[in-house]
């Protein structure tokens, strides 16, 4: 097994090396778009068994998004939902025969964490204004400025730092095992890496959704607005 810290790229597309993580990773977004395709092609509105998990996917990505935000969940859908998918599949990915998932090296969860960063910044700009966001690191006072903006960028270590760790200890556990013992005894150990790597893409998809909602900030639902102007003269 290559080491995570350091990767020889598998070939060259002009002066860019690809290497094994950013393989992977076109693969799992080649097969995602595919199903995508496949299973959204013909909706209908008595819902097969593959729409209605589907739709049953949507809306616990909704609920969740809804109750960690309190705003409406559709423009934040996509976002969500396709992290935690990709995650999801990409920490799966090591049961399958001489692949290393693309999450347990740190260009990946890297790449991962900077693009809630982003998201972070860009929904904070666009829901609060320029100017207001850039209040918001001096909440609760101007003497916070320097540690929320520590805070920022330790958060999204923490982020790189918690998937990596959980998903390369337990690729090097299976390996070692199933060195030592053989192909059936660390099939207890490749449930429970299921299960990790099932909590893990949930755990990054809810700190996600909460780090954007900490820069987007609550925002009145319109049903509360619309009422007040019902009940005024």
């Amino acid at each position: 097994m290559n080491s995570p810290l350091s990767l020889e790229p598998l070939f060259h597309l002009g002066p860019v090396p690809v290497t094994e993580p950013v393989l992977a990773t076109w693969a799992i977004m080649i097969v995602l778009t595919l199903l995508s395709f496949l299973a959204t092609r013909r909706l209908s509105l008595v819902p097969s068994k593959t729409q209605s998990f589907l739709e049953i996917l949507v809306e616990t990505i909704d609920g969740q998004i809804r109750d960690t935000m309190q705003v409406d969940p559709q423009p934040y859908r996509a976002l969500i939902g396709t992290i935690f998918i990709y995650v999801l599949i990409a920490n799966w990915s090591s049961l399958a025969p001489g692949v290393e998932p693309p999450t347990a090296h740190l260009e990946t969860d890297a790449a991962l964490a900077f693009i809630v960063l982003a998201a972070t910044i860009g929904y904070g700009l666009r829901s609060r204004g320029f100017f207001g966001y850039l209040r918001t690191f001096a909440e609760p006072s101007w003497v916070m400025i320097p540690l929320n903006v520590v805070e920022q960028l330790t958060r999204t270590f923490s982020l790189i730092v918690r998937l990596f760790g959980n998903i390369m200890s337990g690729v090097f556990i299976v390996g070692i095992v199933l060195s030592l013992a053989g192909l059936l005894v660390p099939i207890p150990l490749m449930a429970l890496d299921m299960l990790t790597g099932a909590v893990q893409a949930y755990i990054f998809a809810v700190l996600s959704t909460v780090f954007i909602g900490a820069a987007v900030g609550e925002r009145p639902q319109p049903s509360t607005s619309s009422s007040r102007e019902k009940q005024s003269p």
